[in-house]
């Protein structure tokens, strides 16, 4: 054996620091979801009231079936489908359409937004100056065309129908030929529906366009009124769906048990 000894070197491992461990990730973690879900309430907060209700109606029935406010039709947060439930806030959502108009203050007392048993009828009333269409014009005017592609882009998002009316009042057509308020009122009807769907409206969202000349007047006590003469758009009810019969039928193969007596 030698006469000097080796020393003995005793080697330790290093362990990996603290900042290398996994325990940060859990805390980095949780602080995003509290950022996402911080972030989801001050979304909440500056949405319309049909996104709350939305929102709030998963949360409180995840399959979306016990009350149906939202659409399947893509666009804007503001689709739902309309119902006699929240057909008052589609109501408050284009009037505050309305007022941002250039001149709403003008044209404030000839609109008119009423619920009815159809759905909702918004009226575009003429006055004795022509508030949407020229006088004798089937052309809707400026003040009509900015309120037309308005409402087109407005209600383009709803999977509800629309019907679009003209009516005149009592006075003959002034006119040459044979064209009378019939044709005048059809002819309205029809330019309120074409600029409409230039401007979003689907076309198969338009379930009609008629023409009733003063066949139905506003005013009835008064038949040469202007305001009888209107454009007339109806945002109707989807109909309600059938009940599955098909499936409470009994099945022809199956014959019920009959209980022991």
């Amino acid at each position: 054996m030698s006469s000097t000894a080796r020393p003995i070197i005793i080697k330790k491992k290093k362990g990996h620091g603290g900042a290398h461990g996994g325990a940060w990730k859990v805390a980095y973690a949780d602080f995003v979801t509290a950022m996402m879900a911080l972030f989801i309430v001050l979304w909440l907060l500056n949405s319309s009231k049909e996104i709350q209700v939305a929102v709030g109606g998963y949360f409180k029935d995840p399959n979306g079936t016990a009350k149906k406010v939202g659409s399947s039709q893509s666009g804007s947060g503001e689709n739902f489908t309309l119902t006699k439930d929240n057909m008052p806030q589609l109501k408050d959502q284009l009037q505050k359409a309305i007022r941002k108009m250039n001149n709403f203050e003008q044209l404030k007392k000839q609109i008119e937004i009423t619920v009815t048993a159809e759905g909702l009828r918004i009226e575009l009333l003429e006055s004795a100056a022509g508030t949407f269409f020229d006088s004798g014009s089937s052309h809707p005017n400026a003040s009509g065309k900015e309120l037309l592609v308005m409402l087109a882009q407005e209600l383009q998002n709803l999977p509800n129908t629309i019907s679009i009316e003209g009516h005149t009042d009592s006075k003959p057509f002034a006119g040459v030929g044979n064209y009378s308020n019939w044709e005048l009122s059809t002819d309205r009807a029809n330019a309120a529906r074409r600029l409409m769907q230039d401007s979003g409206i689907r076309h198969d969202q338009v379930s009609q366009v008629r023409g009733f000349a003063d066949q139905n007047l506003r005013k009835k006590d008064d038949p040469e009124d202007p305001s009888n003469r209107r454009i007339t758009i109806l945002v109707q009810y989807l109909p309600k769906p059938e009940p599955d019969t098909e499936s409470q039928k009994p099945d022809p193969g199956h014959s019920p048990e009959v209980p022991p007596k």
